[in-house]
């Protein structure tokens, strides 16, 4: 298999797969859970009576001086409502005057409340954590290969895989939040970072074979040694990531309905990561060797000379 000659094209998928993403990221952006944006969601469902319209628990929320009600229903007769922070005795308060108007039965399935302040201090750690993790991987990278020449080119290479798995997954996320109002949550943050773990994972073992293959091919083209590297790793990779696939796929289908927005961005993650640490990684090895940029340009020039 040439997969290094055919570097552009793989480069040219991942684009197609990141693209559509980033549209949605832009247009729709990501809905914050109470974990970061603070605040108080309540899940309820409706054991007995009518479901209630969504306008009318909003008024009814209104009524009681809470104007900033969003509720939205997650099944047939399931309702998720954010409002800003609530104390547990006003959210009983308001259930209790939620079953007296609709005469209805009211079962709490969760009741989640985060101050703003600590919403804030969530955010800024997670995004600390990731880059905190992006450095330490780098880091990590260029001691591993430091007797191999131009050993940061690995880490670097590894960090922008990542950054492509990274990419998908935050585009999909938007993609399901809009269509199935799932919100980025703390378990979200955990997914994420397994999927890291797992992307720079997979592009090391790549990479240890080519820092092999570098002593034993001496004589060989650089593109030669990576693809032969590559080809030599694909089968141990895609054989590992889909064991976990399976496992994972397993409790998709059998697990809890809890946990079905944090397995399906693991499942998405993987196959990124495994796409991303085959065709993106190692190629990137050889752009970089060969300098191949500089050719990007003379080929605009070339095309508006003509």
């Amino acid at each position: 298999m040439d997969i290094v000659g055919k570097r552009y094209t793989y480069f040219l998928i991942s684009l197609i797969l990141i693209v559509p993403g980033l549209i949605g990221l832009l247009i729709w952006g990501l809905p914050l859970a109470v974990d970061f944006a603070g605040g108080s969601v309540v899940e309820i469902r409706y054991v007995t009576g009518n479901v209630p319209s969504l306008q009318a628990v909003r008024d009814l929320y209104a009524s009681l001086g809470e104007t900033d009600a969003e509720p939205r229903s997650s099944g047939t007769n399931e309702m998720v409502i954010r409002t800003k922070h609530l104390e547990d005795a006003k959210n009983t308060e308001i259930l209790a005057a939620m079953q007296d108007q609709f005469e209805t039965e009211i079962l709490v399935l969760r009741f989640e409340s985060v101050g703003p302040t600590i919403g804030r201090e969530v955010t800024i750690r997670a995004i600390g954590t990731i880059a905190l993790a992006a450095v330490a991987i780098l880091l990590y990278i260029w001691y591993a290969f430091r007797g191999v020449k131009n050993s940061y080119r690995y880490g670097v290479s590894a960090i922008i895989a990542m950054l492509h798995d990274v990419a998908v997954v935050f585009g999909m996320q938007a993609i399901l939040s809009h269509f199935l109002g799932w919100e980025v949550d703390a378990l979200f943050l955990t997914a994420l970072l397994t999927v890291i773990s797992f992307s720079v994972h997979d592009s090391i073992v790549v990479f240890d074979r080519i820092r092999e293959n570098s002593g034993r091919l001496r004589r060989e083209k650089y593109e030669k040694v990576v693809n032969e590297s590559i080809v030599q790793t694909m089968t141990r990779s895609i054989n590992t990531q889909f064991t976990v696939f399976l496992t994972l796929l397993a409790l998709l289908l059998f697990g809890g309905s809890t946990l079905r927005h944090f397995i399906v961005i693991l499942m998405i993650g993987l196959l990124s990561g495994t796409y991303s640490s085959i065709f993106n990684a190692a190629p990137i090895l050889v752009v970089w060797e060969n300098r191949e940029w500089k050719y990007w340009f003379r080929r605009r020039k070339s095309a508006s000379a003509a």
